[in-house]
C-alpha cells in the first residue's frame, strides 16, 4: 500500500473542538500538542475533564474556541528546548489530507510557536511519508 505524503505544514481539522488550522508537523515529537489557556480540571460524572481556551492569533491561525474533554492522562513532556512540564492528555479526532482517525493531544501554551498546533509521530505513523519540504 502507498501511503499518502503530508507536508511538514498541514491543514488540519479537530471537528469536536470545531478548530480549522494549519499545523506543523515534527517526526521529533512524540504526542501531538494543541495551544490551550486558561486550561481548568472538572469532574463529570465521575470523571476528569478539562475546559480550555484555544486563543491564538497570527498569520497561520485566528482561533477563539472555549473547548471540553475528558482527560485520558497527565504527563510530563519535555518541549523542544528541553523544558519539561505536566500536561493534561485528551482525545479526539482529526481530519488532514480526507483521512479521520483519535489521536492524542497535549494541552500546552503555544502562543509564542508559529503554529497553534504540532502533528507528533504518534498521530503520523502507519499512516503518511513525511516530506519536509511540502506544505498543504
Amino acid at each position: 500500500m502507498i501511503k499518502p505524503i503530508i507536508g511538514y505544514i498541514e491543514t488540519v481539522q479537530l471537528p469536536l473542538f470545531g478548530i480549522e488550522c494549519d499545523a506543523k508537523v515534527d517526526t521529533g515529537a512524540c504526542t501531538s500538542s494543541l495551544h490551550a489557556e486558561q486550561i481548568e480540571p472538572f469532574t463529570r460524572d465521575g470523571e476528569r475533564w478539562v475546559r480550555f481556551h484555544v486563543l491564538f492569533h497570527k498569520a497561520a491561525a485566528h482561533l477563539d474556541q472555549i473547548c471540553e474533554a475528558k482527560v485520558i492522562d497527565r504527563r510530563v513532556i519535555a518541549s523542544s528546548n528541553g523544558d519539561r512540564s505536566h500536561r493534561y492528555i485528551v482525545k479526539t479526532e482529526l481530519i488532514a489530507k480526507d483521512q479521520r482517525w483519535d489521536i492524542e493531544l497535549s494541552l500546552s501554551h503555544r502562543g509564542s510557536m508559529k503554529y497553534p498546533m504540532l502533528i507528533g509521530r504518534k498521530a503520523l505513523a502507519g499512516r503518511f511519508l513525511v516530506d519536509v519540504e511540502a506544505e498543504s
